[in-house]
């Protein structure tokens, strides 16, 4: 028997999520509406959805903090955030991302833009995720515990930096171009531009500390992690 998908959708103008909880009922969606953040903890704390479209503007706790809150914990982190918003300024919609969103969609919105956004969380949820344990020379990570050391001392990664990691340690010895990162690692979003992938490199590295010479720039190609860096 094919499960249908639970949407939590966290709005609290009733027209808009009765508009958007019919047209995901007609389309194999089983729709949640929770009218506020009290409303959607409730929803979450008795069963998880495969996805939660998230409103920015709520009453109480905005959309922003819900998906910073959601993200922080355990059991509700894996859980794709899809976030509507009228927000429309980029700054916005890197604030949105940053928070935790999967992905960003701004009002005025068609029903088939919702449907093959939802969609799309849905393929690429935890693009490249794991509870396996990678080694490359000295370097180890541990998936399932979520630590990372380097000549048996621990380092301490950023949520974002630790994917990045896992990823160039799985595939090592491979040239991945700023483009191929974004698919896999963040799972290809619309919004997020390749530059972010520069700037979390250089995160990645200062957390590695010596290790960081291991991933390596490949000039006009991207970023490659090796445990024989050049000198």
């Amino acid at each position: 028997m094919k499960t249908v998908p639970r949407v939590l959708v966290v709005e609290d103008e009733p027209a808009i999520a009765e508009l958007i909880a019919v047209n995901l009922r007609h389309n194999g969606f089983q729709p949640i509406w929770a009218i506020d953040g009290d409303a959607a903890q409730r929803e979450l704390d008795a069963v998880l959805p495969d996805v939660i479209l998230l409103d920015w503007m709520l009453p109480g706790q905005s959309g922003l903090t819900l998906a910073k809150k959601w993200r922080a914990h355990a059991r509700t982190k894996p859980v794709p955030i899809l976030m509507i918003t009228a927000r429309g300024d980029e700054p916005d919609k890197i604030a949105g991302l940053d928070a935790g969103a999967d992905d960003y969609i701004t009002k005025p919105f068609s029903t088939q833009e919702l449907l093959a956004r939802i969609r799309a969380v849905l393929r690429r949820r935890s693009p490249e995720q794991g509870n396996d344990s990678v080694t490359l020379d000295a370097l180890e990570l541990d998936a399932a515990t979520y630590r990372v050391s380097y000549q048996g001392q621990n380092l301490k990664l950023g949520p974002t930096e630790f994917k990045l990691l896992h990823y160039f340690m799985k595939h090592a010895e491979r040239v991945h171009s700023r483009g191929q990162l974004l698919d896999k690692v963040w799972g290809d979003h619309v919004f997020i531009e390749e530059r972010t992938v520069d700037v979390h490199v250089k995160r990645l590295r200062e957390a590695l500390g010596a290790a960081g010479a291991m991933v390596e720039t490949v000039r006009g190609a991207g970023y490659r992690m090796t445990a024989h860096p050049s000198a």
